[in-house]
């Protein structure tokens, strides 16, 4: 254990000088103030509880109302501004354009559909084509009885998103759903940008 240090006479001088030249931060009021006695806090035997009112759960909650975080993909791809000629974009959307090239992703694994898929395109755009189809299929309902609910169509959400990250994204103009003669839900439309 450290032993104290003793002040020297000159250190105490020194200290004494410096504490007559300080001011107080807050002076002291002509009126003490008496503090109120404070209340004892209610023992848990004379605290009343508060009356609940009477309700039902779910109740007050607005069924009409789409409460989804996450829009469809089919509403996503809706949403997404037409790139391409709003008349050909019709004329697209109700089957009455035939597409150049096909793929046919269904069956496949995720591993396996995305090379194919980046190479079918980057041909596509090489032979000059506009209008392509990838066919990916609507997907099993798998449900392992999980706490999180799996996802099922797993190429058809893959698709769009591999569609607009590079090297594909640059090539892509417009992507849709295609008509039911087509595939509908289970195939995309894909109008590829115009090579120079």
């Amino acid at each position: 254990m450290k032993k104290p240090r003793h002040v020297s006479a000159e250190e105490r001088a020194l200290w004494d000088v410096v504490a007559k030249r300080t001011e107080p931060l807050h002076k002291p009021s002509a009126k003490l103030v008496r503090a109120t006695p404070r209340k004892p806090d209610p023992q848990p035997s004379q605290i009343k509880p508060r009356p609940i009112p009477a309700f039902k759960i779910g109740a007050a909650v607005d069924h009409r109302a789409d409460h989804d975080l996450l829009p469809s993909l089919g509403q996503q791809i809706r949403a997404a501004p037409v790139q391409m000629d709003q008349k050909a974009f019709g004329r697209l959307r109700r089957g009455k354009l035939k597409p150049e090239a096909r793929v046919d992703l269904h069956g496949m694994t995720v591993a396996q559909a995305h090379p194919v898929l980046t190479g079918f395109i980057l041909r596509s755009v090489g032979a000059g084509h506009r209008l392509v189809l990838v066919i990916t299929g609507k997907g099993k309902i798998r449900d392992d009885g999980g706490p999180i609910p799996t996802r099922f169509g797993v190429l058809r959400h893959q698709v769009p998103q591999w569609l607009a990250m590079a090297p594909l994204g640059g090539l892509v103009m417009q992507i849709t759903e295609s008509h039911i003669r087509h595939g509908g839900q289970g195939a995309y439309y894909v109008y590829l940008r115009r090579t120079r």
